[in-house]
């Protein structure tokens, strides 16, 4: 891949400032969800969803969201409870999808190919760097409480180096 991010060897330097090409990286990565980078407040992870699959219909109390589909097409549906989605917007290249906390939301790939996206969560909604090859890892480590947010989050930063992320 000449010129182009590979995501395996992208690591969460959080809380350290960051720089990368995220429509690079989103395109390149083949986890289901990779945690790229935490701050104190923020949190953004690449996604890709299979064809015929979906993020998994959830709801965070606490958490406002930002999801752009940078490859593939979809279907985001989101409403009040779970059995009322009465938002839907169909979402290709280039579409953003806001997320208020509290609202019950999914995004399901319609198309033929993997749909990539990115995330972005506030405040901070998974463990560091963490990263699901599959949605039935991360499904098996939010079970397992092994996907939470660093203490440090919510407390004073640690301190940080500067330096690039590889």
């Amino acid at each position: 891949m000449t010129g182009r991010t590979r995501t395996m060897d992208m690591i969460d330097n959080g809380p350290n400032p960051n720089a990368f090409d995220i429509e690079e990286a989103t395109l390149a990565n083949d986890d289901y969800r990779r945690v790229v980078w935490t701050g104190r407040h923020l949190q953004v992870t690449l996604m890709s969803i299979p064809v015929g699959q979906s993020i998994g219909l959830e709801v965070h109390p606490d958490n406002d969201q930002f999801l752009r589909i940078e490859g593939g097409e979809g279907r985001c549906v989101m409403g009040p409870a779970e059995d009322q989605l009465n938002f839907q917007q169909d979402v290709s290249d280039d579409w953003s999808i806001q997320v208020p906390a509290g609202v019950w939301h999914d995004v399901i790939n319609t198309g033929s190919e993997p749909l990539r996206l990115y995330s972005v969560y506030s405040p901070v909604h998974h463990a560091h760097g963490r990263v699901h090859p599959t949605f039935e890892d991360a499904e098996a480590d939010e079970e397992s409480g092994e996907d939470e947010p660093p203490a440090w989050t919510g407390h004073e930063l640690p301190q940080w180096t500067v330096g690039p992320v590889r």
